[in-house]
């Protein structure tokens, strides 16, 4: 079996609930790890069940421990390629730190791995989202220069007129308009209102504020047929 195959087996044998391979040559912010791997793990669909007055105390708890294992997986990941004579670079959380900048993001974000590695798109809540889970999922990603097989970029939105999320955004975040790949995520989003209203609505219902919402990952129709899966 190819690298390709070998490494996602063994990522999703690792927790994965999903692996793809990305071309990053013109976005990587290290020259020579023109490649990316990229993974998400779901959210259990019990936790965004009851997320219907986000966010919940299950919500968050599972959101640091979701940090946590993707950041294990990412050191596994770097690992793995480094063992097999390649370079990599795991963006761990850890490693990034939490002072994401200005419009609360860094360098070279998952997201964008995970669009031009083929696995969704991105919705109107800015947020990374598929077919098969909406938006309950976190992401990782790992850069290398391991000749991996790539997948085909998505390079504009499948949310058409959907407007559930921004009918859920009590913040007023969310424009409405859709993401294709030659937007900035200010352009269609607002972080620094979402930001206010979570700060809010968090110590309404957790006790104490914090930066975690959630009403637009439980909003999404494609998280709703997710959840009511059988």
């Amino acid at each position: 079996m190819s690298l390709s195959i070998n490494l996602k087996n063994y990522l999703l044998r690792e927790g994965a609930s999903e692996v793809g391979f990305a071309d990053i040559t013109n976005f990587t912010p290290q020259k020579e790890l023109d490649k990316g791997v990229v993974f998400y793990i779901t959210y259990p669909k019990e936790i965004i069940k009851n997320m219907k007055n986000a966010p919940t105390r299950e919500y968050v708890d599972e959101l640091v421990s979701l940090n946590s294992r993707l950041d294990e997986l990412g050191m596994k990941c770097e690992e793995y390629l480094i063992e097999n004579g390649y370079n990599a670079y795991a963006q761990t959380k850890k490693r990034l730190g939490t002072d994401f900048g200005e419009f609360n993001s860094f360098e070279l974000p998952h997201k964008t791995i995970a669009t031009r590695a083929g696995l969704g798109w991105i919705g109107k809540s800015a947020l990374f989202t598929t077919k098969n889970y909406g938006s309950a999922l976190r992401l990782s990603s790992v850069l290398t220069d391991a000749p991996l097989d790539l997948g085909t970029p998505i390079l504009k939105s499948k949310c058409g007129k959907c407007m559930e999320c921004k009918e859920a955004c009590l913040g007023g975040a969310i424009s409405g308009k859709e993401w294709n790949y030659k937007l900035k995520r200010n352009d269609f989003y607002d972080d620094k209102k979402c930001e206010k209203y979570a700060l809010k609505v968090s110590e309404e219902n957790l006790g104490k504020p914090d930066t975690v919402c959630g009403k637009c990952i439980y909003a999404c129709p494609h998280t709703q047929k997710y959840i009511k899966k059988l």
